[in-house]
This record gives C-alpha cells, sequence and structure tokens, in this order.
C-alpha cells in the first residue's frame, strides 16, 4: 500500500517562503509521477508542479518561477520550494503520484492521479 504524508504548511505573510514535504512509503517504482495540486475553498482542485524520474517536470503558468519542485529518491520525500508567496496561493496543498511517467498525465487532469495525501494548509496573508 502506498502511504503519502504532507507537512510544511502554516501561514505566511506575503512575499514569504514556505517548503513543502511529501514522504513517500511502499513507493519505490522504476517509474513515477509525482507532485503537487491545492483546492482553495469553492474552487476545483488545480495542478501545481509534477516530477517523475527521468526530471522531466509540468508547471502551472501561476508559480513558474516562483515555486520549485524536487525528489529526494534517497529518501522517498518529494518537496515544493514555494516563494513570493502570494493571497492567491492560499489552499491545502496535495501530493499525488502515479507509477508511470509524467508524459502520461497533465495538471488539468488531477483526477488520474491513483495516491493521495491528505494535504497540508497554507494560509497567505496581505
Amino acid at each position: 500500500q502506498v502511504r503519502l504524508v504532507e507537512s510544511g504548511g502554516g501561514s505566511v505573510q506575503a512575499g514569504g517562503s514556505l517548503r513543502l514535504s511529501c514522504a513517500a512509503s511502499g513507493y519505490n517504482p522504476d517509474r513515477y509521477c509525482m507532485g503537487w495540486f491545492r483546492q482553495a475553498p469553492g474552487k476545483e482542485r488545480e495542478g501545481v508542479m509534477i516530477i517523475d524520474n527521468e526530471g522531466d517536470i509540468k508547471n502551472a503558468a501561476s508559480v513558474k518561477g516562483r515555486f520549485t519542485i524536487t525528489m529526494d529518491n534517497a529518501k522517498h520525500t518529494l518537496y515544493l520550494q514555494m516563494n513570493r508567496l502570494n493571497p492567491e496561493d492560499t489552499a491545502t496543498y496535495y501530493c499525488a503520484a502515479t507509477r508511470s511517467l509524467c508524459y502520461n498525465f497533465h495538471l488539468e487532469e488531477p483526477e488520474d492521479f491513483p495516491d493521495w495525501g491528505q494535504g497540508t494548509l497554507v494560509t497567505v496573508s496581505s
């Protein structure tokens, strides 16, 4: 069974930074695509960034240049470094994973990812 546990959320002022972590257990495939999605109250879940074992990265235009996604394979932990946060980034952030490469998946279709964490809340105040 796959277990994904997010951490690192919190409250920050606009312009600040946070680093989210997603610890994966029971997940050591030859191929993977993992990433971050977020959902604000009253809005649909949207893709943020995803990365696979070959280094292919997809990102939402709204976070390009501000967020960085990395994977520590030794620790089986996915990270999302978020800089220059603004109130529009306020949401619950979820870690997702699948046993395939990212070219098979899209930020616009989060429902295709089979494994999810419980989420961590990020609140950015102005």
